[in-house]
Formats: structure tokens, sequence, C-alpha cells
């Protein structure tokens, strides 16, 4: 019987840090895996044209190419979709119900004071039913995401949510870490 000799030191050596991913060195990378110093360069590059990335029909460029998605780019939308044969979420009946009536939208909005306490009253209403909407439409669809994760959501959505409660201007997608 032979023994192997083994450097008891190093064989039981503590790394810590050892599976740790590390930092990219050109910037750091987003929820979608890209760099985020790749995606601001994209961002200011000319946008696709929208038949490149939209399949449903219904999407607008957005002024970031980050948001230039379309509802069938979502497996959880097609999901949606699928049973009733759509060409886009926007024409689902429960999406015009939770994302678009006032009423729920109203409810909804008395919910989120619950939660996050009283709002300044200098809020535009459009702007609330707006952000009540767009909180709606990740409910429905990715159910609950946890606080400051972010999902960029679909051009027609945004832009059918903006038709209904227009403003004179528009903050965009931002991650958490963008302000």
């Amino acid at each position: 019987m032979e023994f192997k000799h083994v450097d008891v030191e190093m064989e039981f050596r503590v790394a810590p840090y050892q599976f740790e991913p590390t930092r990219s060195t050109r910037g750091e990378t987003d929820d979608s895996g890209t760099d985020s110093s790749e995606s601001s360069s994209d961002d200011d590059a000319e946008l696709r044209p929208v038949e490149e990335w939209c399949s449903c029909g219904h999407c607008e460029n957005m002024p970031t190419d980050r948001e230039n998605v379309c509802c069938k780019q979502f497996p959880l939308c097609m999901e949606k979709m699928e049973p009733n044969t759509l060409k886009c979420v926007t024409h689902h009946e429960a999406f015009r119900v939770n994302c678009l009536n006032t009423d729920v939208l109203e409810l909804a909005f008395y919910d989120y004071l619950d939660i996050h306490g009283h709002i300044g009253d200098e809020e535009p209403v459009h702007e609330l039913y707006r952000h009540i909407g767009y909180r709606r439409f990740v409910r429905w669809i990715w159910h609950r995401l946890g606080k400051r994760n972010r999902k960029v959501l679909p051009s027609c959505v945004v832009n059918s949510i903006r038709q209904a409660f227009p403003s004179q201007e528009y903050c965009g997608f931002k991650y958490p870490r963008d302000y």
C-alpha cells in the first residue's frame, strides 16, 4: 500500500471569495448580462427600425435601444396570448381591465398608498395612473419581482398606457442604480 504525500496546509487552506464573480474591468454588467458601458453606447447609437424588433405590429421606437422590445419577445407574455391567439398582449382583456381601467387603477392606487405611504398632492393623476398601470402589468406577467428589481416593459405596453394617460414628458426605463 502506497501513500501519496499531501501538503495538509495547502489541502485545507481557506480561500475566501474563491467562487465569487469578479467585477468586469470595462464596466458593470446589467441584468441582461451585457456590459453597461456597452449598453449606454448602444443607447447613443442609431435605433433599429421597428420592423426589425417588433412582431406584434403595435410597438413604436423608444428613446433607447434597450427599451425597444416587443411583447412577443417575452415567453410569459406569449403564454397569456396563446389561448386567445392574440397578436399583441395589449389586446388581451386582462391587460385592458387591469392596466387601463381607471376604476381598477384607482383601487390599486389605494393599495399602493397603504404600502408606500402618502404622496404629494402635486402629483398629476395621469402620472399616477401610468405608474400604477406599469406596476399592474408587471404583477400580471411576472407576479412579484421584489424590491429594486425591474424589467423592461414591451414597447407596445408602454405606449398603450402612455396613450391612455398622456404626459408632456416621460422618463423612460431606469434600473435602480440609475438614480
